[in-house]
């Protein structure tokens, strides 16, 4: 089913006014240099960017041929990026093993999650075992990509771009569909090592 939604929205002219978007090539995959590694500790640069509160995502695609489940992984990193085009950005760690099925997939559905679902975000940021097991769900319109029961919004994408960024893949969606929950729910936000 992804695999005929990706051909469909590849194959699907654009809108007469919407402007193209030209994919760009696929980045060169490189290990940071000893040179171009920073002069202060890990542990002080995670202590100093602790103090940023952040709001809390969970990146989800469709599974794909041979994959029992859907793919998902907790994500701090997620910002809008631009709106003509509609673009969004998140960064995933190049260790991921979440990340690879997600690229396959070439969709994914941003959820952006309330502050109740401090316990659902844990159960996707472990790695392994299905994600998915007992967690309400239905498809995102385009991507077929899971949208989770309770999230605050969702915001549906086909990878546009990919960019190297250290340790971290820079991956830039573009925006087929969104929405978001009526009401003022606060979101779940991460601070310091720990949800507020």
């Amino acid at each position: 089913m992804a695999a005929a939604a990706v051909r469909y929205l590849r194959s699907a002219p654009a809108p007469a006014d919407a402007p193209r978007v030209e994919p760009l090539p696929r980045p060169e995959l490189r290990c940071v240099g000893e040179d171009e590694r920073a002069p202060v500790s890990q542990a002080e640069f995670r202590r100093v960017l602790g103090n940023f509160a952040t709001g809390v995502t969970v990146v989800t695609s469709p599974a794909t041929e041979g994959e029992p489940s859907p793919a998902g992984f907790a994500c701090q990193s997620f910002s809008s990026l631009s709106l003509d085009p509609p673009l969004v950005s998140f960064m995933v760690g190049r260790t991921s093993t979440t990340w690879p099925r997600i690229a396959r997939a070439g969709v994914f559905c941003v959820n952006v999650l309330g502050a109740q679902q401090g316990e659902l975000c844990r159960g996707f940021a472990v790695s392994g075992g299905d994600k998915f097991a007992g967690v309400a769900h239905d498809a995102a319109p385009v991507s077929g990509s899971p949208r989770l029961e309770g999230a605050l919004a969702w915001i549906d994408c086909t990878v546009h771009a990919v960019h190297t960024g250290g340790d971290h893949l820079i991956v830039v969606g573009r925006v087929d569909a969104l929405g978001a929950a009526e009401g003022d729910a606060a979101p779940l936000l991460f601070h310091r090592g720990r949800f507020l």
